[in-house]
């Protein structure tokens, strides 16, 4: 057992909520294409069409340490010719149905109630997978706000999405990047020339797309791999395919939901939760994901559970009560309600690279090899690349 202080959660980095964040993407575009009642937290020029393309899994480090896979969004970084691109911050955690939710609804976490992978729902006393929306539960109860595209499409923008078939009617979709017009295809390129078209057949459009695959193969190989390599160049080409098509008075806006990083294949980086007496006293539910763990607790247990996972990861992890984590503003300024019960009593984001696995209750996620939910840069920072005409 680790004898070192633990980490001080106050340490943690804080997603730049309000100023810098994935949350103030979207009513930044909106509020340049005139739509009423967006607010303009990020320094973005006015367009009379906006599309944001966004690559599940791309983080802003990953990225700069691979500009032979990448060179076309390698030359839209700073100190670049014609780079401009900064990076800004994913929300807590550092998850695609978080961050998705966090773009779609331009509200912070703790606003819209996806606070990870996997949450407790207070009204079931289950887990809820907010990926795959298992058990079901009614997503607009879930998540009751309207989304950015829906109020485009009221204001008179022209608003669709452009991504596979098969998230037409997921809840996910429904709830964090509907309204205006679903166009499903399966194949990249099809989707990059879709977009471009989308744009071009409205005096002010608002266009949304997305490519996943570059974040599976982080999974399922690491990013130290030729699968992801080979994916970050198709995803360059994707975006240069894109770029090039652009109408006139357009704004392209190139980012992710999170970055990665890679675990060892080693007892001491994945501990298992599932063999582990200490991590599981007193525990009743286990959320979130390897790398940011929501820490259900028995009745009465909190204090002990919270005490344990600090002494057990010590100076690898921040540990924070749910009291300590909302007072810090992990889940954003802030958080309602009916979102709080949804957090863990205990809530655990890993600073080193370590993860808390469960091979038995959680056997295929155990087994990935890229993972990202936490607070570090390599996973909270992801790229805002502009491309203009």
């Amino acid at each position: 057992m680790p004898t070192d202080a633990p980490l001080d959660p106050r340490t943690a980095p804080v997603p730049r909520y309000g100023a810098g964040s994935l949350a103030d993407l979207l009513p930044s575009v909106a509020a340049g294409l005139g739509v009423p009642g967006m607010s303009a937290g990020l320094p973005l020029e006015p367009a009379d069409r906006a599309c944001v393309f966004l690559v599940d899994g791309m983080g802003w480090e990953a990225l700069r340490a691979h500009p032979e896979q990448a060179p076309f969004l390698t030359s839209l970084l700073p100190g670049s010719a014609n780079g401009t691109g900064e990076p800004i911050t994913s929300g807590f955690p550092s998850t695609t149905a978080t961050s998705l939710a966090s773009v779609g609804t331009g509200r912070v976490p703790g606003e819209h109630g996806l606070p990870g992978y996997t949450a407790l729902d207070p009204a079931t006393g289950q887990l809820m997978n907010q990926l795959r929306w298992q058990p079901w539960t009614d997503p607009h109860l879930w998540q009751p706000y309207p989304t950015v595209f829906q109020q485009a499409e009221a204001a008179g923008v022209a608003a669709c999405q452009v991504t596979a078939p098969h998230f037409e009617h997921t809840p996910l979709t429904k709830i964090a990047l509907s309204g205006g017009t679903f166009l499903g295809r399966l194949a990249a390129e099809d989707r990059m020339d879709l977009a471009a078209e989308r744009l071009a057949a409205s005096d002010r459009a608002l266009v949304y797309t997305y490519y996943a695959e570059l974040d599976g193969n982080g999974h399922r190989y690491g990013m130290d791999s030729d699968a992801w390599r080979g994916q970050l160049s198709h995803v360059d080409r994707l975006a240069r395919r894109l770029a090039e098509q652009l109408p006139p008075r357009s704004a392209l806006y190139i980012t992710a939901d999170h970055g990665m990083v890679d675990i060892p294949q080693s007892a001491e980086a994945r501990l298992d939760f599932d063999d582990d007496w200490e991590l599981g006293a007193g525990v009743a539910q286990l959320g979130g994901e390897g790398r940011m763990r929501h820490v259900y607790a028995v009745p009465g247990a909190a204090g002990d559970v919270h005490a344990v996972w600090r002494e057990v990861l010590a100076e690898q992890a921040w540990v924070a009560t749910r009291q300590e984590a909302v007072e810090l503003g992990w889940f954003g300024p802030v958080v309602e309600p009916r979102v709080s019960g949804r957090i863990g009593d205990v809530v655990a984001a890993m600073r080193d690279d370590i993860a808390i696995v469960a091979t038995r209750r959680e056997p295929k996620e155990s087994e990935l090899i890229g993972m990202h939910g936490s607070a570090t840069p390599a996973e909270q920072l992801v790229p805002l690349l502009e491309v203009r005409t």
